[in-house]
């Protein structure tokens, strides 16, 4: 049942008893963080709901009446229940702030995450931080569902039900071990790519989809079977690096094994393999504590890197 409209603003109720321990309105107002008016305008509001006269103003003061007393007594409490319920609400507010889970996608879980955790860990040292990884589809299964507080995935287009922002820029680099053909070339066309089949993510990674929307977008509409599909970034680079087969992976996941020639990069013409990765979050919510850092931290790299440029 819906509490009595007499007792339902406890304000008021907490403002008498704190005339009576300060002897005054206007003391009680400032303890309040309310104008004397505003106090006193609550207390004869209350009066009328209550029916009887709480408080005897004399120009020293104000001090409760034998009612007035009466009713302080009986509020107080309610208000020391008010106070348990408010510092549970405080304590699981805090709780959840301490926590967080994070789902990310394979390229931005190796390469990228761990230096914002690291920075996440400066300014929030006391958040417990839970990583999963696994490809985009599956990180937004995880946000849609409350798994995980925030999510980072490769995909085109951030999914339904889940808003985003860019928080890094990529590019797809198509990779070959330095006995393959192409190494000597240096360059193929986006149709002779698209039709020679290449080592590759799974179905639902995010740079699949990359991959094969970059090559739509260039006029490409068939493409061949991948030669083989793995969903480990470092299974598909251990695969090109034995020569199995070309590969299209993550410039970030390539850059140290070009450095060291472990494998050769090869343009692919026509086709534009930028990309951009995003930080997701449900619909209609805004992050907050923790991820809300974590977010900030992410863009802000991403804002770093285009100054440097």
């Amino acid at each position: 049942m819906p509490l009595p409209s007499r007792v339902t603003d406890l304000t008021s109720f907490d403002l008498l008893r704190s005339v009576a321990e300060l002897g005054s309105i206007g003391r009680a107002a400032q303890a309040h963080g309310m104008s004397q008016p505003s106090a006193s305008e609550r207390l004869r509001t209350l009066e009328a709901r209550v029916g009887v006269t709480l408080l005897e103003r004399t120009p020293r003061g104000a001090r409760l009446t034998t009612a007035g007393q009466l009713v302080a007594g009986w509020a107080e409490p309610v208000l020391a229940r008010a106070a348990d319920l408010d510092a549970g609400l405080t304590s699981l507010r805090a709780d959840r702030q301490c926590h967080l889970t994070v789902a990310a996608s394979l390229t931005v879980a190796e390469y990228l995450l761990p230096a914002w955790l690291i920075a996440l860990r400066a300014v929030s040292a006391d958040t417990a931080t839970v990583l999963t990884a696994g490809n985009s589809a599956h990180v937004a299964e995880q946000v849609l569902s409350g798994k995980a507080d925030l999510g980072f995935i490769e995909s085109i287009d951030v999914p339904a039900g889940l808003a985003g922002r860019v928080v890094a820029e990529d590019e797809l680099v198509l990779v070959v071990a330095p006995g393959h053909p192409w190494a000597r070339r240096r360059h193929v066309t986006a149709a002779k790519a698209a039709t020679t089949p290449l080592v590759s993510r799974e179905s639902g990674s995010g740079t699949r989809q990359a991959w094969e929307h970059a090559l739509r977008a260039a006029g490409v509409t068939s493409s061949a079977d991948p030669l083989l599909e793995m969903s480990s970034t470092t299974a598909i680079k251990a695969a090109a690096t034995g020569g199995i087969g070309p590969a299209v992976l993550s410039g970030h996941a390539v850059a140290a094994d070009l450095a060291t020639r472990a494998l050769v990069r090869v343009e692919v013409t026509g086709v534009d393999l930028r990309r951009a990765l995003r930080a997701v979050w449900p619909t209609g919510q805004t992050p907050r504590g923790p991820a809300s850092d974590l977010l900030t931290i992410a863009t802000r790299s991403l804002t770093t890197r285009a100054d440097r440029r």
